[in-house]
């Protein structure tokens, strides 16, 4: 059974100003989606499972349909403030969804194979999917999932500082925890991140997390269980998210499952405000000129 590929896609983009998730940045207006897509059939994944907003399936169909078509299987579930269908009777006013957590949840009823999440609006190059794929065919159980580790040196922005979940690795290359550093970035050819007013070195190799996990379906359940604590003790703070560490905090620390940190060397790019789309664009154009990908991705 192949793997599936669940693209968290519901985000609001309100720092980008528009749909970021279906923006073109190819040289034919390829999304960022497109890459990971091609990337992810060719690494062996069989499904494709979009988690959006309801009112954006018509856009996300006439976008995809017709390049995906024979290609890879889709699905589309929804993201929305139905609390009711996790047994959760209180309503609880929110302005957005709970977070990348409770979005995975939207996936529970399509998703009976090993999967792996990933975000909409990040590249993260073959290797990573590669990587997934064997791992998720060959070695997931229900009390061993993964992360692909990026190094450090490999995901910052040239626009200033980032946050980055950094990955604390036993010595059998399992996730101890992840701390979040929120201040990250470059400084005479070294890296930093700061707290509380002081700088720390980072090695360049250091491994983070980009939000790229693999799972599977026995993780619904865990994370619906938490989603209910979550929102119980989060109901009168709005802002609050239920973010997918959260779910790997917990299952490490009460011993319920490992995560295994799988290394790559691709470099990470994303795009967080518009004036990454430049950077972003220039950065596809590299990998069609070096023969990563086609010119024209789905020809």
């Amino acid at each position: 059974m192949k793997p599936t590929l669940l693209i968290l896609a519901a985000g609001m983009a309100s720092r980008y100003g528009s749909m970021k998730q279906i923006d073109g940045f190819g040289p034919n207006g390829e999304t960022i989606i497109d890459y990971s897509i091609y990337d992810a059939i060719n690494a062996g994944f069989g499904k494709v499972v979009f988690i959006i907003k309801e009112e954006f399936v018509d856009n996300f169909k006439a976008i995809f349909e017709p390049k995906l078509a024979g290609r890879i299987e889709t699905d589309y579930v929804f993201q929305n403030f139905d609390l009711k269908q996790f047994g959760i009777e209180e309503e609880i006013y929110r302005e957005k969804p709970w977070g990348t957590a409770h979005a995975i949840l939207s996936g529970r009823n399509v998703i009976k194979e090993p999967f792996c999440v990933i975000n909409a609006d990040d590249y993260y190059g073959f290797d990573a999917f590669k990587k997934m794929v064997d791992f998720l065919t060959t070695e997931v159980t229900d009390s061993n999932y993964s992360i692909i580790g990026y190094q450090i040196g490999k995901t910052l922005s040239e626009f200033g500082a980032v946050s980055r979940g950094v990955c604390k690795v036993d010595a059998a290359g399992n996730l101890e925890e992840i701390i979040e550093r929120t201040k990250v970035y470059p400084k005479d050819g070294s890296i930093f991140y700061e707290e509380n007013g002081e700088e720390f070195p980072l090695a360049y190799e250091t491994p983070v997390s980009m939000n790229f996990w693999g799972f599977t379906p026995a993780v619904f359940k865990i994370t619906e269980e938490l989603f209910r604590e979550f929102t119980e003790a989060n109901k009168d703070k709005p802002k609050a998210e239920f973010f997918i560490p959260l779910i790997g905090e917990n299952l490490v620390k009460s011993n319920t499952a490992t995560f295994k940190v799988v290394p790559t060397d691709n470099k990470w790019f994303g795009v967080t405000y518009k004036e990454d789309k430049p950077y972003v664009q220039d950065s596809i154009d590299q990998l069609v000129k070096n023969g990563t990908y086609p010119e024209k991705l789905w020809n």
